[in-house]
């Protein structure tokens, strides 16, 4: 099958994600920074999936989705394009059950995540000035090469298994007042509200993204597929344009779309390693960044932030730093 199934996961598609994954990959876990709290006058919560074995969230989709694959598509291989993080997912999982990846970047991708996916055995293919071009090429290899596609949001198994993180969070803190996810294609945001709809309703679910990447936010809010120009840094975040699947759960699930410049993210990193000593890339800072902007609204309320990735270059991080 090289079209994604385009109906949405139900809740106990989580749950059996959960028992697919829990051999493979443990509970992050969820602190709270005292300093950080203090500093934002938010009772703030760090969901750590910096500390995923690729130092992402996505890899949780991954390892749910390639477990799922019948034995043709294990035999013909996968392909799927990625900016980084969900290209190391595939991988890792791609190696876990033995089975061939190919993964699309576009040129000048992260070289720390392209470095990951080859060695984790991915066959990494350079193509196009971002995400989107990539995204297409693989799309014709697919159709050309009878290769499995893996869309990065269309896919139910990868919302189910990503959707994991929030179920971890609520059983943890069913308290929770808000919590708040970075969105590039959606998968998190959207797992997260199929999560808190059958969990924790009273919890305020919001998704941030990257100002020089609005897509997402601009089709949630029109209520329609749109694109928009893509000049963030913020690789996790670098789509042009909104996909399906993911824009209709968040329709359904989300309360609050929130955009963030480039420095407050840049900020969001260096508060993140100076406070909680946590390594952030500026995608994965997005939601404390959020937190910040909305600081006076979530004035002592427990407010739960996703650091979904620490992948970030060394010189990236080194420039960050520097700006201060």
């Amino acid at each position: 099958m090289n079209s994604p199934d385009l109906k949405e996961p139900a809740f106990s598609d989580v749950l059996d994600a959960r028992d697919r994954i829990s051999p493979w990959l443990s509970p992050t876990a969820l602190r709270s920074y005292p300093r950080l709290s203090n500093l934002s006058g938010i009772d703030l919560l760090v969901k750590q999936e910096n500390h995923q074995p690729i130092g992402a969230f996505k890899v949780r989709g991954g390892v749910n989705l390639l477990s799922c694959l019948d034995e043709e598509d294990r035999e013909r291989g996968v392909i799927s394009a990625s900016t980084g993080n969900h290209g190391q997912s595939i991988a890792w999982a791609a190696k876990l059950f033995g089975v061939r990846a190919i993964i699309a970047v576009p040129e000048g991708a992260n070289p720390s995540k392209v470095d990951s996916m080859l060695a984790l055995g991915a066959e990494v293919v350079f193509h196009g000035r971002d995400f989107d071009e990539a995204r297409e090429e693989v799309e014709r290899r697919s159709a050309a090469e009878g290769l499995r596609y893996i869309h990065s949001a269309n896919e139910p198994l990868l919302i189910a298994g990503v959707a994991t993180c929030t179920l971890e969070i609520i059983e943890e803190a069913p308290d929770l007042d808000a919590l708040i996810v970075p969105i590039g294609g959606g998968s998190g945001a959207a797992g997260a509200g199929l999560v808190l709809e059958n969990l924790s309703p009273q919890t305020r679910l919001i998704g941030v993204q990257a100002e020089e990447a609005p897509a997402a936010c601009l089709s949630w809010r029109r209520g329609k597929l749109v694109e928009a120009p893509m000049t963030t840094k913020a690789e996790g975040l670098a789509t042009r344009c909104a996909f399906e699947l993911t824009q209709r759960m968040l329709r359904k699930h989300l309360d609050e779309f929130v955009l963030v410049s480039e420095e407050e993210m840049n900020n969001a990193v260096r508060l993140l390693l100076g406070k909680t000593s946590s390594l952030a890339e500026p995608s994965g800072a997005a939601s404390l960044a959020a937190a910040l902007k909305l600081a006076d609204r979530l004035s002592g309320k427990k407010t739960a932030v996703v650091l979904s990735g620490a992948n970030i270059a060394p010189e990236q991080l080194r420039s960050i730093l520097r700006s201060t």
